[in-house]
C-alpha cells in the first residue's frame, strides 16, 4: 500500500492514470468530506479538473457499482494499492444522458498521442491544468 504523504501529488497521479490506462482496479483509503475514513476498491474512467483547480478521479465503485468521484489531495487521499486485475464493473456509456447535472465542475480536454509515455501525459495535464 502506498502513503500519498510519502510520494509527491505527481507520482501518485503518474501511479493512477497507469492503472487507468492497464485498467487496474486501485484500492483507495480516502476521508469522506465529513470526516469518516472510507476504504473503498474502484475502478477509474476518468480524470477531470474542478472549477477550484483540485484533480478529481472518476471512477466506478466495486461495492455498489455505482459511479464516484474522488479528490486527489493528501488531505483526502490517504493510500492506495494498484491492483494487477482486470475491471469488472460495467460503467456508464458516454452518450447517456448523466441522472444529475456536475454542479462546480469545470473539465480540461487533454489530447495526446497514443503511443505517449505515461510521464509525458501527466506533464502534458500539468500544463493544461496551469493554463
Amino acid at each position: 500500500m502506498r502513503q500519498t504523504k510519502n510520494e509527491t501529488q505527481h507520482q501518485t497521479l503518474t501511479r493512477l492514470i497507469t492503472a487507468l490506462d492497464k485498467q487496474q482496479p486501485v484500492t483507495i483509503t480516502y476521508i469522506k468530506a465529513d470526516g469518516s475514513t472510507t476504504v473503498r476498491t474502484i475502478e477509474i474512467f476518468d480524470v477531470v479538473v474542478s472549477a477550484a483547480g483540485d484533480i478529481l478521479l472518476k471512477a466506478m465503485d466495486r461495492e455498489t457499482g455505482e459511479a464516484r468521484s474522488f479528490r486527489i489531495d493528501s488531505d483526502r487521499l490517504i493510500a492506495y494499492t494498484v491492483h494487477r486485475t482486470a475491471y469488472v464493473v460495467a460503467r456508464p456509456a458516454a452518450d447517456e444522458p448523466k441522472t444529475r447535472p456536475a454542479h462546480g465542475l469545470a473539465t480540461v480536454t487533454v489530447l495526446y498521442p497514443i503511443d505517449c509515455p505515461i510521464a509525458y501525459r501527466v506533464q502534458i495535464l500539468a500544463d493544461a491544468l496551469a493554463a
